[in-house]
């Protein structure tokens, strides 16, 4: 499916990383500016993606809940002794972990492809090319909300419903974003000059996804012997916390969604302990997007050359 790009004479003036009487926040302002102007071009490449995705498929969207329902049952058949039986708990539970795994993980694998997938495009038209990464995260995105509604319906059916505390979900969801959308610039750059950061990246997501809790509490840390470097201890939860901004990102949907695993009927977890965490992963997230988008545009030049 092809992507129509219609440059107009009032397109921004955004490629201007080398003119040098400009300064660098003007130089990323114009950039921005073009963003702006280019965002019918984003729209379109998501929808493109969406398209693509679900073309000739006759369940659609609902594979976006379908895949992790299957792993939860799969999960269920080991860990429903650590539920006490109640397999509708621990499917919620699993749920509000794998959910948002799968989003960053085919996020950041989509994104880090997407320069590649389109290198056609980018030879033939002038356009910011960082709207390829975006698009493909952002797609990814639709599929997560989508698949969200229905964990919602579901949540609800169940009886188990929601609390004041999902308030905090869409920032999370945005701190999320922020981080894949980071790391989606910075793999995607690379991966056009080593073709080998794709083979390496699916290694690392393999080991990064049983570091996560996803299929465990994050409290399994807890149990864990103190980590002594240099003569100083650390608790396994904070070490994951400040290493792993995913299990920081997961434990925040499961603690405002489902509530932490302390046995018996689920209980919003310790909500007043939230915040400082998140907000320290919200932090390392923007400094994840500021080292990948510092990384892309000291290298977009030369992808019309490379790919």
């Amino acid at each position: 499916m092809s992507v129509e790009v219609q440059p107009t004479s009032k397109t921004p003036i955004y490629d201007t990383d080398d003119d040098m009487t400009l300064s660098f926040r003007e130089r990323v302002v114009n950039r921005f500016k073009a963003l702006y102007h280019y965002r019918y071009l984003l729209q379109n490449l998501i929808v493109r993606d969406l398209k693509v995705r679900y073309k000739n498929s006759a369940l659609g969207v609902l594979w976006s809940l379908l895949n992790p329902l299957f792993m939860a049952i799969v999960f269920s058949l080991v860990f429903r002794q650590a539920f006490g039986g109640d397999l509708r708990q621990y499917y919620v539970f699993f749920l509000v972990g794998i959910m948002p795994w799968n989003f960053f993980n085919a996020g950041v694998m989509s994104g880090t492809t997407s320069l590649l997938q389109n290198a056609s495009l980018i030879k033939k038209v002038n356009f910011p090319r960082e709207l390829l990464p975006t698009a493909a995260v952002l797609s990814n995105m639709v599929n997560f909300l989508f698949a969200f509604i229905i964990l919602l319906i579901f949540l609800f059916a169940s009886g188990l419903g929601l609390t004041i505390h999902a308030l905090w979900v869409p920032f999370i969801l945005i701190t999320q974003i922020i981080f894949i959308l980071g790391l989606a610039l910075f793999l995607g750059s690379i991966n056009v000059f080593y073709r080998d950061v794709l083979m390496i990246l699916d290694i690392v997501m393999l080991g990064w996804f049983f570091l996560t809790p996803v299929f465990y509490p994050f409290e399994q840390f807890d149990s864990m012997a103190p980590l002594v470097l240099f003569g100083m201890s650390f608790e396994p939860s904070q070490v994951m916390r400040w290493l792993n901004p995913m299990a920081s990102i997961i434990d925040g949907y499961r603690t405002v969604l489902w509530g932490t695993m302390r046995g018996g009927v689920p209980s919003p977890g310790p909500v007043s302990m939230y915040p400082p965490y998140i907000l320290r992963t919200f932090v390392t997230a923007v400094i994840v997007f500021v080292i990948g988008y510092a990384t892309f545009l000291r290298t977009h030049r030369l992808f019309g050359e490379k790919l």
